[in-house]
């Protein structure tokens, strides 16, 4: 069976300007000021390596991240908007026999509040995310969760990660897994250099991700 894993963030959902919003309120409790424009490069990555890169320090991160859960997790599974194509997308890919799993770095049970919200979760064979608890942290991290509940040995069967940030590409590869990027997503310029190949849409992710070439190769 052809397994395709889907980020979450920026890839089916367009979450930015929530994830943007909340962020920049919970940097004012200690004190960090920055817009939700300049925030938008921290969606995809985790936040416990995002924020110390803007100068915060250990107990500021862990501040912040409070702050944050404590306002952005109650409102994301009712005010996070799907992209365009999204449903469509799913329904194409799992009409073709292609098995589906969400793999993002979002902790897990709001991941799965997400898709519930949204109206995806009949879709997918499992949704995995991170785990803070269980020291799950990182796209890597979560890919390798994915396949080993999944029971995937991506040597021996077909897998292929779309996403849309290089973490997605990284975090893949760090499994021998390939990644197609969507341009509709996060991305800064080049950023997804590493990526099988880059689809500006969804016709052409279907298109893709129904080629057996691309599966073979």
């Amino acid at each position: 069976m052809r397994t395709a894993l889907l980020d979450l963030d920026g890839t089916l959902v367009d979450s930015a300007a929530l994830i943007t919003e909340h962020l920049s309120a919970a940097l004012a409790t200690v004190g960090v000021l920055r817009t939700p424009a300049e925030l938008r490069p921290l969606v995809g990555p985790p936040f416990e390596t995002a924020l110390p890169a803007l100068g915060l320090t250990a107990e500021q991160t862990v501040a912040v991240i409070t702050a944050y859960r404590s306002t952005y997790d109650a409102v994301a599974a009712t005010h996070t908007p799907l992209y365009p194509g999204s449903v469509s997308l799913l329904e194409r890919l799992g009409a073709a026999g292609l098995r589906l799993a969400v793999a993002t770095s979002k902790p897990e049970r709001v991941a799965r509040s997400i898709v519930d919200g949204v109206g995806l979760a009949g879709h997918f064979a499992l949704v995995g995310g991170a785990d803070h608890e269980g020291g799950r942290l990182g796209k890597a991290a979560v890919v390798g969760s994915v396949l080993q509940r999944l029971g995937l040995d991506p040597s021996r069967e077909p897998v292929i990660m779309v996403g849309d940030r290089h973490h997605d590409v990284d975090g893949a590869a760090a499994y021998g897994v390939r990644t197609i990027g969507v341009s509709w997503g996060y991305a800064e310029p080049g950023e997804l250099a590493g990526a099988l190949k880059v689809v500006a849409d969804v016709d052409a992710l279907v298109e893709l991700l129904t080629d057996d070439a691309v599966w073979a190769g």
